[in-house]
């Protein structure tokens, strides 16, 4: 009996590996070009533009024009979604890299997860919020309460962002501390406003959000 969606298509395409590395280095949510992206996946311009065309044909990327260029990006949260999940497997079955970026341990340490924070940092934001009352969970996923929001506006995040399509608050299993962190407007909200108050920093050509001593700190002190 063959029942449901098929996924057939979908993890033959992500089970590329050069498509693999291009869904990888788009999840910095930073919007590439076809010669950047063939760089990042080690192929030539020509087999990019192949690969790069079943990605979107599948739903799983989108592009824009502006002026010459084209830009590829992850089609939308789902997809971040699912291909963060798939790290978190791949990491706990042992599938890793033969050969570690030297970026690594700064990559677990913080980075960015489509749009918002992941690693050890975005485990801990998570986690610390939920401890102090700031979520609650009903039929429809992870809530804000009243509590939660008096946090968030300590730190200048008032209003709420505004979700349409998208949950406010959301999931997202991280891969390397197999545990939750937070996805979701807010999560996109949180992120942004690390950045404009200094405290951390997006490391070009990477995932790497590199909090500095201070921001760090003062991440701490809000959190407690």
């Amino acid at each position: 009996m063959r029942d449901g969606p098929n996924i057939a298509n979908i993890a033959a395409l992500i089970g590329d590996q050069a498509r693999a590395e291009v869904l990888n280095v788009l999840m910095s949510g930073m919007a590439l070009t076809a010669t950047e992206l063939a760089d990042a996946a080690g192929v030539t311009r020509q087999t990019i533009s192949t690969h790069l065309a079943k990605l979107r044909e599948a739903g799983l990327l989108a592009v824009e024009a502006q002026g010459r260029h084209r830009y590829f990006r992850i089609a939308d949260a789902d997809v971040a979604h699912l291909l963060e999940s798939m790290m978190g497997i791949a990491f706990g079955t042992g599938s890793v890299r033969v050969r570690s970026s030297p970026r690594e341990p700064a990559l677990r340490k913080a980075r960015v997860c489509y749009d918002h924070l992941a690693g050890e940092l975005g485990v801990l934001v998570y986690e610390s919020l939920a401890r102090r009352g700031a979520f609650a969970l009903d039929a429809g996923g992870v809530t804000l309460t009243d509590r939660g929001r008096a946090l968030i506006a300590a730190i200048g995040i008032d209003p709420l962002p505004s979700a349409t399509r998208r949950p406010l608050c959301r999931h997202c299993l991280d891969w390397s501390e197999r545990r939750h962190h937070l996805a979701g407007a807010l999560g996109t909200a949180l992120l942004e406003r690390f950045q404009q108050l200094g405290w951390a920093r997006r490391v070009p050509e990477s995932r790497v959000l590199a909090f500095s001593a201070d921001g760090e700190a003062a991440l701490r002190a809000w959190l407690d």
